[in-house]
């Protein structure tokens, strides 16, 4: 936390009720928070929601706040609320959690282009991430979850499993398995994943 207060005392100060002290923790935290959100849910406007309620919730209960470290706190409260997104979803069959209502665009992360990749490469990256996404909005929950705290936003085992409330040895079995069904999705649809992966190769050995 460069440039601000030691995270401990912004916690302690929270506690006692000091606003600026907890926004300084948000403005920390804030993009990884939604990050979370926007790939367990597939929807902006969900995740936003969410974001913005999982740190009121925070908020109110900082006085509670328990765990190694602040992220994995918070990042408990985002997943039990993405869950329960998810939940009251499947109670509503008309909205699709591949395409939720009001979101006409798959999930994306804004890159850079890369001067150096041509516009057939860069156009089959695009492709190969939005395929990707929507294979990760396919997993069950828990393990949709597992792998984006861990593959994509880069947790420790134990700090994921205070996030899922749960064990260590939980969470690498459900890495396991989520590794290996996203495995099975990308050898069936090798037509694009291979050609991506291949042009990707070439890229990089500079061939």
């Amino acid at each position: 936390m460069g440039g601000t207060a030691d995270e401990s005392e912004l916690v302690e100060r929270s506690r006692n009720g000091d606003l600026d002290a907890f926004n300084q923790i948000v403005l920390v935290y804030q993009d990884q928070v939604f990050s979370v959100c926007l790939r367990m849910l597939g929807s902006r406007q969900a995740a936003e929601d969410v974001a913005q309620d999982t740190f009121l919730s925070a908020f109110r209960n900082v006085r509670r706040m328990r765990g190694p470290t602040v992220r994995a706190w918070l990042l408990r409260i985002a997943s039990n609320a993405c869950i329960d997104e998810i939940r009251r979803r499947k109670r509503q069959p008309q909205i699709s959690l591949d395409l939720p209502a009001g979101d006409g665009e798959p999930v994306r992360t804004i890159d850079t282009p890369d001067p150096e990749v041509g516009p057939e490469q860069q156009a089959l990256r695009v492709e190969l991430r939005d395929a990707l996404c929507a294979e990760l909005l396919r997993l069950p929950d828990d393990q949709r979850l597992v792998i984006i705290l861990c593959d994509i936003e880069g947790l420790s085992y134990e700090e994921i499993a205070v996030a899922m409330e749960t064990s260590v040895g939980t969470v690498k079995s459900r890495i396991s398995r989520g590794r290996a069904r996203l495995r099975e999705a990308v050898l069936a649809r090798g037509e694009l994943f291979g050609d991506a992966i291949r042009i990707s190769s070439m890229t990089k050995t500079g061939e």
